[in-house]
């Protein structure tokens, strides 16, 4: 007599899905990675995702610049770095410029778990947060509102034409008289520092991303936050030119030419020597 049969689901898959993906779950008690469930299913691009969660699950102090993460991952520069704008933006990602004891200036990155958190109270102190590098440009032109408005007929000249033929380098760098009225005073200092114009618009258009996702003028703000460095002064002396020998006449000929100290001119000196090769054969 054959075994009876049973089409009743067994008690194990009793309350499994009957599609969709199904979860086989090990508790990790070592290398592994605790990330909100709003980064980890953040709709948008998958390598912002990807690259969120590298970085969360490195230890403090690895390098997190664009360099190091193409070394990691296959995509490129642009991809990175548009991932590393769309976490800076969602306010998981924030690179703050900061100055050593020493006086040097460094950028440091802080990765947040949930935008806007803080660190651990057991950890570390958080160092206090400086403005953001975009509102460190913007901050000299609001205090210049609250007393009178900056327009574009008080800015320098030059520095509005170098921003006005940034759209012949690309389209796309299309401003505002506002806009350009607040970058204006950034360029100015940098052709005071010894900067030509095709030098700031080559900085200023160098290697954009595909796609902007802010306003241009914010791209240029954040690129003119920081004043190069002069360029080296010009020497005043004038160049040095050899000196003009003095005019001598030839004691052969009598025919004028340059030299050091009197003598005989080049053609006299030749008929000499060949005089002495045909006296010595």
């Amino acid at each position: 007599m054959a075994d009876p049969q049973s089409n009743a689901p067994s008690r194990a898959d009793a309350g499994a899905p009957t599609s969709g993906v199904i979860h086989v779950r090990t508790r990790l008690t070592a290398d592994f990675t605790v990330i909100s469930n709003a980064l980890a299913q953040r709709r948008g691009s998958a390598v912002t995702v990807g690259v969120a969660a590298y970085i969360a699950s490195l230890p403090d102090g690895t390098p997190v610049t664009i360099t190091a993460l193409c070394g990691h991952f296959d995509e490129g520069e642009i991809l990175i770095s548009r991932a590393l704008r769309e976490l800076e933006d969602a306010g998981y990602l924030e690179r703050r410029r900061e100055r050593t004891p020493t006086g040097q200036v460094r950028t440091r990155t802080y990765f947040y778990d949930v935008p806007g958190g803080t660190r651990d109270p057991d950890g570390p102190p958080e160092p206090p947060k400086p403005r953001r590098p975009r509102k460190q440009l913007a901050a000299p032109a609001v205090r210049e509102t609250a007393q009178a408005p900056v327009t574009l007929a008080d800015a320098n000249p030059r520095a509005v034409a170098v921003l006005a033929g940034l759209r012949r380098a690309d389209p796309r760098l299309v401003l505002t008289t506002k806009e350009a009225a607040r970058l204006a005073p950034a360029v100015t200092q940098w052709l005071a520092a010894g900067m030509r114009p095709t030098q700031i618009t080559d900085h200023l258009t160098a290697g954009l991303p595909d796609h902007l996702l802010t306003r241009p003028s914010g791209i240029l703000a954040y690129r003119l936050q920081e004043t190069p460095l002069p360029a080296p002064a010009r020497s005043a002396e004038p160049p040095v030119r050899p000196g003009v020998l003095p005019m001598e006449n030839c004691e052969g000929c009598d025919r004028a030419f340059r030299a050091a100290e009197p003598g005989r001119c080049r053609d006299c000196r030749s008929l000499e020597a060949g005089d002495r090769l045909r006296a010595a054969s």
